[in-house]
């Protein structure tokens, strides 16, 4: 499993074109202007069979409209951030000017879905607290495990959740959700860099207390 970050959009959100051996692949949260993952993609022969979105916050859907159009595959998002893809005042872009809305169907995600891409697996993990449909995915390939986590968890951090949808609490419940997996594991967040679990459990200033 090869893993490219691509920081993308005013706010450098982190895009990951994520693929196996064949070069079948998923694209994680498509921020801003995509040309780079397309000439990528492009210049790989690849096959773009899924695009996931974390949650629906312009930042990290502002490129998804030109990525579905050049490849025509599915978009998947949780259920309970659907409506953020077409309600620009739901998914901020109203306030840059941007005024994203997806004018393509979604399939809606929940809780303990699975997708599979060529040899990957990936899991749906729903971590509320940034927004109420935020989801993290866990990919696996053999023996190779990475958390795309977006804004649920940062290297020493986590998303902010004084926007409208967002709860400290639910987002503390949610982690205790990653609580049970080894401290091995790749962390791709939707802002920053690449981390691990452990290092987080034992580092990061807002993990919950009684895990600890």
């Amino acid at each position: 499993m090869r893993i490219v970050r691509f920081p993308l959009g005013a706010l450098l959100a982190n895009g990951y074109l994520v693929y196996d051996e064949l070069g079948k692949a998923f694209f994680v949260d498509p921020g801003g202007d995509p040309d780079d993952v397309m000439a990528t993609i492009d210049g790989n022969s690849m096959k773009l069979e899924w695009i996931l979105l974390t949650h629906g916050h312009a930042d990290h859907i502002g490129g998804l409209n030109a990525l579905r159009r050049r490849y025509n595959c599915p978009i998947a998002i949780h259920e309970r951030d659907a409506q953020m893809l077409i309600d620009p005042m739901k998914n901020l872009s109203q306030f840059t000017g941007e005024n994203i809305k997806v004018d393509h169907p979604v399939r809606l995600l929940s809780d303990g879905d699975e997708i599979k891409v060529g040899s990957i697996s990936i899991l749906v993990i729903h971590t509320p607290g940034h927004t109420p449909g935020s989801v993290c995915y866990l990919a696996s390939h053999g023996n190779e495990k990475a958390l795309f986590s977006g804004d649920t968890i940062f290297a020493l951090s986590v998303g902010r959740t004084d926007l409208p949808g967002g709860d400290f609490s639910v987002l503390e419940s949610s982690l205790m959700k990653l609580e049970g997996m080894p401290d091995n594991l790749r962390i791709f967040p939707g802002h920053g860099p690449e981390t691990t679990l452990g290092r987080e459990r034992r580092n990061n200033p807002f993990w919950p207390r009684e895990a600890q």
